[in-house]
Parts: structure tokens; C-alpha cells; sequence
């Protein structure tokens, strides 16, 4: 594997929690090439929970393969990471987070990883959280190496880095700074007025679709470029990442390399959340319940293609508008998207952590929906599909990849399982649970699948009816 040009200058000016895929497709692959002209801003990466993706980049000095797939696929070699450490390495992390070089700090550690409760504001009940607080200087959870890493800045009299949170949430920069300032006012208020004073948590969107590395992906990487790479990673060519405008003096060029820096960000977060990943995860608990594979087998299959793009035309757009963003054009690009068959995106690794994902992707749209009395019949099929997900896979004895697993599993084997999980105050609001057109369209919508089968339930006959308030 060839090494790029900017390894024997690189220095760290990021430290970066969660390597994943995702990261490593994404924002690594802006960064490599921002490196090529300024090579301060490598990445410290950092895993909180599992050491194998660190020791296997370690052993291949931090080089992997980013595939880009697409009609003609291509490759590169990216080496944008200039150190690397796992749950061990605390010191070494600490030391990091309070080096003056070190400008900026990023995360993609799922929307599980901020330890939030459901109406997006820190919980104090989550163990981490409650570990962090009695040890602060021992930090287990993201939050609390925010805190830690700030209130050392501090203590040194030195700038704080920006962070960047680069998960799907809405408000992404401001549910962390609520959650940061929230938890440092438990164990020092001086730190937590002096973060809100001083430190930038920008909103924040991402979007190119990034499977899962497998089997398949390795060998395509080794016939194409003769290396094995134990990580690669592939994307499609489509990338995005959009970032609030208020980063700190001293932070790279990231506009040079195509970042989009805005005032306004929420119109970009709420179409992606919304249109992108409410599809998506549609496409996830529908596919599956229909025995499918992939998002391009999904798109593939004409009554789920067909039931998508009404969804997405007739209950989602609705809900964002008036946009700055042409929502149609964006919409109709998203689902070609999706189509792509070079894309090996497996629907179960979008149906992970539903119970995290559904009030950002599907639950807000329907909120926004009943306030303007707008029908909600379709946006309850994916709800009704997530459900009947969640107890196949309890009654096989399957295991549900969920921070709620167990709470799930129990739900999903009593005897309504539509019922006992929309009961669950950590997913569904209050003013969503006790909305009663929104319960019944969902038992309504799962009655049907149950007696008719997925495929003629999700038809064309589905009723678009006016629901009050």
C-alpha cells in the first residue's frame, strides 16, 4: 500500500472519537485531503469501547483502502490518522485532548454513544453517565471526555477545541453542548459557565451512504489494488458534510476541500434526517419483514420502491417546507441513490438501534405532521414495520442490536406487542403516545401486514386520509 505524500510531516491537530467506517469513509477522506496542502490537522483516533479496528490500522500503520463505489469504482489510500488508542490508553488520550495543537475534536459514536434521553437532553440515569460522575477524572462516556478534556484546557489556560459531532441527530452541536454543560455543572458550574461561554459546538450534517466492511468488500480491495486490507472502507461517490459557521479562529480550511460552511444548517439536517434516513430505515424494517437483503434489493422490489417514494412525496416532504433546498430534486437524487447496485448496503445494519434512530428519522415528521393535521397513515407503516422487526426477531430468539434490547425482547414476546412498545417513554414522547390517531394508525397499519402480508399492505390502495387533531 502506498504511503501518501504528507506521512513524514504529518502532526496531530484532530482527536477523533468512534474510527468507524463511517468516519474513516468520511470525514477522514475530507481531512487526507486537506493534509496534501497543510499537514497539521492528522487525527488522533479514538475507540472507548473496542480495541480491533485501532490494533488492526496499527499494523498497517494507519493506512487502509477507501473504496468509492459507483459505475467505475475507484481506490485510494488514505493516511490521515497520526496516532491511534483504545479503552487502555487513557493517559495518552488525556494528554492529547490538551495538546495547543489539537484545534478540534470530532465524534461518531451513534446516536446511543451521547447517553441521551428521549426528549434529547443528557441522562443522568445511564451508567456511564453516573460512573463519569462519581469518577470524572476516569471518564467512560464521550460526554465525559469532553468535560475532562475542557476542564484541563482550562486549567492550562489554554484555548478549547471545537467540537464537532458528526452523528445523525437533530441539533446535533447543541444536544452535546446541553449535555456537556448539563453533566460539568454536576462536578464544577465555574467549568460549566466557562464552556458555555468560550467553547463552539457547531451543528453539523453528514451524508454518503458507507456499508458495512465485509468479506466482499476485502476482496475487491485485493483484487484491485493486490493489498490486504484487513479494514477498508466504501462509500458511494456522493459525499456531504455541512458544519454551522461559528468555528473557532485557528481550525483548518475545511471550505477548501468542500466542506459547506452555513448559518443555517437545520434545512440541510431535517432533509437528510427526514427524506434520507427516514427512508433508509423504511426501506430497513419493510425489506427485512419482506425477506430482502439490500437497499438496492429493496428498491428493487416494486411495491416497497413504489410505497417509498410516495412516503417520502406525500408524508415527508410536506413537513419540511417551505426549504431553502429544493426538496424534489433533493429527494429524487436520494432515492437513485439508494439504487446504485455497486452499493452492498445490508438492511440489517441500518435496522440497528431502532429505538435511537426512529424518533430522529420518522417520529419528528409525524409530530410535525399532526400539528399541521396532516394524514400520518403512511409514516405509521415503518412504525408499525419496526415493530413487528422487533418481535420476529424476539420470538425466534434472535438477538436485536438496541442499547433497549432486553426491554424490546421481553415487549416483543407478550401478547400486543404494538401496544406495549408504544408504551415506551424512551422512544415515543408523551404527546405522541397519547395521541390516539397515531396509535391507531400504527395498530392499523400492523393489523394489516400481519393479515394481508407486507406487499399488499404497503399498495397503492393505502389510504391517504385527512386525520384530525
Amino acid at each position: 500500500m502506498r504511503s501518501p505524500e504528507y506521512r513524514d510531516r504529518l502532526s496531530t491537530g484532530i482527536v477523533h472519537f468512534g474510527p468507524g467506517a463511517f468516519h474513516r469513509a468520511h470525514q477522514a477522506d475530507y481531512i487526507d485531503r486537506l493534509l496534501q496542502k497543510d499537514a497539521r490537522w492528522g487525527i488522533a483516533a479514538v475507540s472507548l469501547r473496542s480495541a480491533g479496528t485501532i490494533e488492526a490500522l496499527k499494523v498497517q500503520h494507519g493506512l487502509y483502502t477507501l473504496a468509492i463505489l459507483d459505475a467505475r469504482p475507484g481506490f485510494r489510500t488514505i493516511g490521515a490518522h497520526s496516532a491511534f488508542f483504545g479503552p487502555p490508553d487513557r493517559a495518552e488520550v488525556r494528554r492529547q485532548l490538551r495538546d495547543p495543537a489539537v484545534r478540534i475534536v470530532t465524534s461518531t459514536v451513534t446516536e446511543k454513544g451521547y447517553c441521551l434521553a428521549g426528549d434529547g437532553t443528557l441522562d443522568f440515569t445511564h451508567p456511564d453517565i453516573l460512573h463519569d460522575l462519581e469518577q470524572p477524572e476516569q471518564p467512560v462516556s464521550l460526554v465525559g471526555w469532553l468535560a475532562m478534556g475542557l476542564a484541563d484546557r482550562r486549567a492550562n489556560r489554554l484555548a478549547p477545541f471545537t467540537t464537532i459531532c458528526c452523528d445523525n441527530m437533530a441539533s446535533n452541536g447543541r444536544k452535546l453542548q446541553a449535555a456537556v454543560i448539563t453533566f460539568a455543572q454536576r462536578i464544577d458550574p465555574e467549568l460549566a459557565r466557562w464552556i458555555e461561554g468560550e467553547v463552539a459546538f457547531p451543528n453539523t450534517m453528514v451524508d454518503s451512504i458507507t456499508p458495512a466492511t465485509d468479506e466482499r468488500l476485502r476482496q475487491l480491495v485485493r483484487d484491485a489494488t493486490g493489498f490486504d486490507d484487513a479494514v477498508p472502507v466504501s462509500r458511494e461517490a456522493y459525499t456531504q458534510w455541512v458544519i454551522e459557521d461559528v468555528l473557532a479562529d485557528g481550525c483548518p480550511d475545511l471550505a477548501s476541500v468542500g466542506v459547506t460552511l452555513t448559518g443555517d444548517v437545520q434545512a440541510w439536517e431535517k432533509a437528510k434526517l427526514r427524506i434520507l434516513n427516514g427512508a433508509h430505515s423504511s426501506l430497513a424494517y419493510l425489506g427485512l419483514l419482506l425477506g430482502l437483503e439490500t437497499v438496492a434489493d429493496a428498491m428493487a422490489h416494486p411495491a416497497l420502491c413504489a410505497f417509498v417514494e410516495r412516503l417520502v412525496t406525500e408524508g415527508i416532504i410536506p413537513t419540511l417546507e417551505p426549504s431553502p433546498i429544493d426538496l424534489r430534486s433533493y429527494a429524487a437524487a436520494t432515492l437513485a441513490r439508494f439504487r446504485n447496485p455497486a452499493i452492498h448496503h445490508r438492511l440489517s445494519q441500518i435496522a440497528w438501534d431502532g429505538s435511537q434512530k426512529l424518533p430522529y428519522r420518522l417520529l419528528d415528521t409525524i409530530l410535525d405532521a399532526r400539528a399541521s393535521s396532516r394524514p400520518i397513515e403512511q409514516l405509521a407503516v415503518p412504525v408499525a414495520a419496526w415493530i413487528l422487526f422487533i418481535e420476529r426477531q424476539a420470538r425466534a430468539g434472535v438477538a436485536i442490536v438496541d442499547p433497549l434490547a432486553d426491554r424490546l425482547t421481553a415487549l416483543g414476546r407478550s401478547s400486543d406487542p404494538v401496544e406495549a412498545i408504544l408504551g415506551l417513554r424512551q422512544i415515543f414522547p408523551e404527546n405522541l403516545a397519547s395521541d390516539a390517531a397515531f396509535s391507531s394508525a400504527v395498530a392499523a397499519a400492523a393489523s394489516a401486514m400481519r393479515i394481508e402480508g407486507v406487499a399488499a399492505a404497503i399498495g397503492p390502495s393505502l389510504a391517504v386520509s385527512s386525520v384530525k387533531k
